[in-house]
């Protein structure tokens, strides 16, 4: 239909495409050709069509109908309509604003118009739930009020040049005020006048959503969350004004080509098990236009069955989101703001949405701990749910998360021990992540008892706080948020992975080897060889439960090749209080220097120093010991000189995040790095909880690690850990690195000092063995 022109020559107007026309169009271009079809749009000024029934995106007529008779009856959702109500109540007492834009994010114009689609949401709502004429009447003044400004509006004048927005500085916040706005507009839209629709229509919603499509190609075609909140917007203005080729436009791009659009954003952006390749944080924020846009498709054309495309991919990714969380807040991996949990509005839809499709009651677990019920048919059936006590624990569990359409770009794996707040260990073995991705190929997290132990930092940004460069993202975003250094992972040479460019890290990717999960183990390895020009590495991580001693550790074996000599750097970004250390520290006492230049190096402050070569450490083992501030302890246990044959040259460095920012953006975390200077190297750590610190009864227990022994064995495509206690308790995890098909039943038999241990699968933890001692000497007879 794009190439259609009228007999003047110009092309068709979009908005002329009401329902009724569009068919006919679309049924005459068939039988005559387009020819006569630009003779009879030339006299074409207006075409009537059947009227739509409103509300239809959200929530529909039946909906509300259940939505009143709820409210009368006393209940959860009948207490989340006293709120709302309360709130809008007090919100028609201020007078109407609609300032011109001047604010960046955070500032004072951002706020208001951002305060003032959620003030007519919620107000349409009310209107649809009592019928009262004054709540429709303040939307339709609202509305009014931006039918007057918007065509007024050049380019915000703050504006971002990669977004452009003219109500905000940027087009993706224009697009999620239209997602809010025509839900409102639909609520009210058989109170209004056909007078006020044209003035509020033609002034305020068709401007933005051709402002988001016709005028910005380039972000409403873009597989990206700014394209996924651009096209729901504008698809969901189809749905209200009428235009199905907005709804089509919007499903499968501007030309109709299937090059962009809904469509092809849920075929790319999510991975068959409902990753999101931008991260859980983007995965959270995206999630919102793509379950109100699939609501609304689903409410207007349920023969396209949306839910049920990509085999309910989009049920798997509410659920995955929930699932990429640690005591209710969000894994931060990539440009994350550590601060987002699952009780995010965008998961509240989510939540709902996915529980009126499938009524299943884990999803009342999330829906309990949200504790925030909607306003629409399926927040209904949430509060149901939940005043009949249906809700069941929402299993946390080890799992698998593929990365990449086809699911083979590296994938991100979470291991869980106990329940939420237990020990959990984050593997990140995606791929990039476009723009807002990290060079962080295999790097991980580790949390324990409700907290961050060895963190992510996420993004260097004060979310809508002017002050801090406009609420967007800082500069240090870049010269340190992204860098590998940031991350707990190898970096070669002080350089990033990929050298720091997007480009060539958007190529390439980490290959899982395998991913295996048992009742008292869970272990992943993955492997990349792009990284770098001339290394190699491949990372395999376990969390291990040992029940007979009531513990459970996390271990790291990383294995690094090169075809010549490096500096290998393997930081641990640690949340909490040094405490001790079983090596001497040279610290810096009158005057710090940055630990480099460039690639995030130069914003970390080296406090200290230690030549882990020089000290005669027991069993070869260097340990460092801090107390977090949820009152336990950790250990990480490192083998030095791993390979023992070499003796490579290995230091440990001790930082502290500031240098090289004048304007204090950085927050002060702290990391100690491995260093290495070799040809190949094998890092071997363990993490261990110990202990208790109760500063209000003034005890403490535990104090010191248990770690006694580490030692590594390799056996062609076999390996084994052995893992030595205080008190001589010893186990071994044996495991399985082929790279054929290893199933649950494989048999395999690793020998260590002469003993053979069988087992199955890719790994397996035995124990507890004979002490050392009783090895050696059984080995020696």
């Amino acid at each position: 239909m794009n190439n259609i022109k009228l007999a003047t020559g110009h092309p068709i107007p979009s908005y002329i495409f009401t329902s009724a026309f569009y068919r006919l169009a679309m049924s005459i271009t068939r039988r005559i050709g387009s020819i006569a079809l630009r003779v009879l749009i030339a006299y074409t000024v207006s075409f009537s069509a059947t009227a739509a029934q409103h509300p239809n995106l959200v929530i529909n007529q039946q909906d509300v109908a259940d939505m009143k008779q709820a409210i009368a009856q006393p209940g959860a959702f009948q207490e989340a309509f006293n709120a709302t109500l309360a709130r809008v109540d007090q919100g028609l007492t201020q007078a109407i604003e609609v300032p011109v834009p001047q604010d960046a994010g955070g500032g004072y114009t951002h706020e208001k118009h951002k305060s003032n689609y959620q003030q007519m949401y919620d107000t349409g709502i009310i209107y649809q739930l009592t019928g009262d004429k004054k709540y429709a009447q303040y939307v339709k003044h609202m509305l009014l009020q931006y039918a007057k400004l918007y065509p007024t509006l050049p380019l915000h004048p703050k504006r971002k040049s990669s977004n452009e927005g003219k109500l905000f500085w940027q087009g993706l916040n224009e697009a999620v005020w239209l997602v809010h706005t025509i839900q409102a507009y639909d609520f009210i839209y058989d109170a209004l006048t056909p007078a006020e629709r044209n003035s509020i229509e033609m002034g305020a919603i068709m401007p933005v959503a051709l402002f988001l499509s016709e005028q910005s190609p380039k972000t409403f075609n873009k597989v990206h969350n700014h394209g996924t909140w651009a096209t729901a917007a504008v698809g969901m203005t189809g749905y209200v004004l009428d235009k199905p080729l907005w709804v089509e436009r919007a499903l499968y791009d501007l030309n109709l080509a299937k090059k962009g659009g809904f469509m092809r954003q849920l075929d790319e952006l999510f991975s068959p098990d409902g990753y999101y390749n931008e991260g859980p944080y983007y995965q959270r924020y995206a999630l919102m236009p793509f379950v109100t846009f699939a609501k609304a498709i689903e409410q207007n054309e349920p023969q396209r069955k949306i839910f049920e495309y990509r085999n309910g991919i989009l049920l798997k990714a509410i659920t995955s989101s929930v699932e990429l969380s640690y005591n209710k807040l969000l894994f931060p991996l990539n440009d994350a703001i550590n601060s987002k949990g699952i009780d995010t509005i965008e998961l509240v839809h989510g939540i709902a949405i996915a529980y009126g499709l499938n009524h299943d009651p884990r999803l009342l677990d999330i829906a309990q701990q949200q504790n925030n019920i909607l306003l629409t048919g399926d927040g209904l059936k949430i509060a149901q749910g939940l005043d009949n006590q249906l809700q069941q624990p929402y299993p946390f569990v080890s799992s698998l998360y593929r990365d990449g359409q086809q699911g083979d770009n590296g994938a991100l794996v979470v291991m869980r021990q106990g329940g939420k707040t237990d020990q959990t260990l984050v593997f990140k073995a995606t791929a990039q992540g476009l723009g807002h991705g990290h060079f962080d190929k295999l790097t991980w997290q580790f949390y324990d008892k409700g907290n961050e132990i060895v963190s992510d930092y996420g993004a260097a940004r004060f979310l809508n706080i002017e002050a801090k460069f406009g609420g967007g993202y800082l500069p240090e975003n870049n010269s340190w948020a992204k860098q590998t250094i940031a991350h707990n992972t190898l970096v070669v040479d002080e350089q990033s992975h990929f050298n720091g460019k997007l480009n060539m890290a958007n190529k390439h990717h980490p290959q899982l080897k395998f991913y295996e999960s048992q009742p008292n183990l869970t272990i992943a390895s993955a492997s990349i060889d792009t990284a770098y020009e001339d290394v190699a590495f491949k990372r395999t991580l376990a969390l291990v439960n040992i029940k007979q001693r009531d513990a459970v550790i996390g271990i790291d074996i990383m294995h690094v090749k090169a075809n010549k000599p490096h500096q290998y750097d393997l930081p641990v970004h640690y949340q909490g209080q040094l405490i001790d250390t079983n090596f001497q520290r040279k610290a810096s006492l009158n005057q710090l220097q940055a630990l480099g230049q460039h690639h995030g190096y130069q914003h970390l402050w080296l406090l200290a120093t230690a030549n882990l070569t020089t000290h005669s450490m027991l069993n070869r083992l260097a340990k460092i010991t801090w107390l977090n501030n949820n009152g336990r302890f950790y250990t990480l246990s490192t083998l030095v000189n791993a390979n023992s044959s070499q003796h490579n040259d290995e230091q440990m460095l001790f930082t502290q995040l500031g240098a090289n920012d004048p304007n204090m953006n950085l927050r002060q975390q702290q990391a100690f790095i491995h260093r290495v200077n070799a040809t190949n190297h094998t890092f071997i750590n363990v993490i261990e909880p110990h202990g208790e610190y109760n500063p209000s009864k003034e005890y403490t227990l535990g104090a010191t690690s248990n770690v006694a022994e580490l030692n590594h064995y390799q056996q062609a495509e076999l390996a084994a850990l052995t893992i030595r206690f205080t008190d001589g308790q010893q186990y071994l995890l044996a495991m399985n690195h082929s790279n054929n098909v290893v199933t649950e039943q494989t048999q395999s038999v690793i020998t260590v000092n002469g003993a053979q241990y069988p087992f199955k699968g890719r790994a397996q933890l035995i124990g507890p063995l004979a002490s050392a001692q009783a090895i050696q000497s059984k080995n020696s007879k």
